[in-house]
């Protein structure tokens, strides 16, 4: 997909038209844009001063983005925090319980799949019926069935971004002071034939990217649980590591008698991290602390040794 990225350029905007000035190396090559009408209207302020803007082309439509500066928006936060665990039956579970389902299961997405396949086959059939020789002809009904199955790729595209969106935005918006996830091995988990396509339509880097942002955005701490780290396999109960856990074991089961949802088990442990941070970084410093303070009376130890020297051999040359 082309871009077009370029700072020397001179913009304006109203609520419905964009206008751009572009100047080029050479003054013959300028090139002036009117007024171009915005398909959505009042997305972008009219009184502010605009940044690196960019056009691309997605194959379908042409947009325009523009960095706008902003106040810092830091709002009080709650004492409590949230942790985590995303998954593929669900597509996250927070440590208050609150499920956010996959929305690859909803009937919209389904219908939309079952479109994207026939598409699929069809230009297929129509490149076979198509053939000369060994080269194949692109005619028009082609290029319109290979436009139509673009829209639904966007379509499929869209939905998953928004809901990711839409379900980041609700657990900031409790703002929580701070927030437990878990650093998932994407590249390994995509090896698995079996489970590869539902983990690439969760969008697992996207949502921790999105998180990111927001979190930073709200001055919210982000906490980011070490990949071997067992919160599946740590009860919350008793703490003990149930080694012998599998992945088709959804609900967790301890001889302690504690069982609960696996991923709920997996989203309190994380929440319970930041505690275990917390005595770890109170430890360390301790330690560090101890170890200031028994150099500090070796070093005064050694300089009182230095000085009954000095003064035992000024002595000595008095004598």
């Amino acid at each position: 997909m082309p871009k077009f990225y370029q700072d020397n350029v001179k913009i304006r905007f109203s609520n419905t038209h964009v206008k751009l000035k572009l100047f080029l190396q050479q003054e013959s090559q300028q090139t002036k844009m009117n007024w171009v009408r915005l398909a959505e209207h009042g997305r972008i302020p009219t009184n502010a001063k605009y940044m690196n803007p960019r056009i691309s082309f997605d194959g379908l439509n042409w947009w325009i983005s523009v960095c706008v500066e902003f106040p810092d928006c830091r709002e009080i936060l709650n004492d409590d925090g949230v942790g985590i665990d995303l998954g593929i039956k669900e597509l996250a579970v927070c440590s208050d319980g609150t499920k956010y389902k996959n929305i690859n299961k909803s009937q919209k997405i389904k219908k939309l799949e079952k479109q994207k396949r026939r598409l699929q086959r069809s230009i297929s059939r129509s490149y076979e019926k198509n053939k000369k020789g060994e080269s194949y002809c692109k005619t028009n009904n082609v290029i319109k069935k290979e436009k139509l199955l673009l829209k639904r790729d966007h379509r499929l595209t869209n939905i998953r971004k928004n809901y990711l969106n839409q379900t980041i935005s609700e657990i900031i918006n409790r703002k929580p002071r701070f927030i437990c996830i878990e650093d998932l091995n994407v590249s390994g988990m995509i090896k698995n034939r079996h489970l590869s396509k539902a983990v690439q339509e969760q969008g697992f880097f996207g949502f921790r990217k999105q998180l990111e942002y927001k979190c930073s955005d709200k001055g919210i701490q982000l906490i980011v649980a070490d990949r071997f780290y067992p919160s599946s396999k740590l009860c919350s109960c008793c703490g003990n590591i149930k080694k012998d856990l599998k992945l088709s074991d959804r609900v967790y089961r301890c001889a302690c008698g504690n069982m609960i949802d696996r991923d709920f088990q997996a989203s309190i442990i994380s929440r319970l991290m930041e505690k275990n941070l917390q005595a770890d970084t109170e430890t360390l410093m301790q330690i560090c602390t101890d170890t200031l303070v028994r150099n500090l009376r070796l070093w005064r130890v050694q300089e009182l040794v230095s000085r009954l020297i000095f003064i035992s051999s000024k002595a000595y040359s008095l004598k």
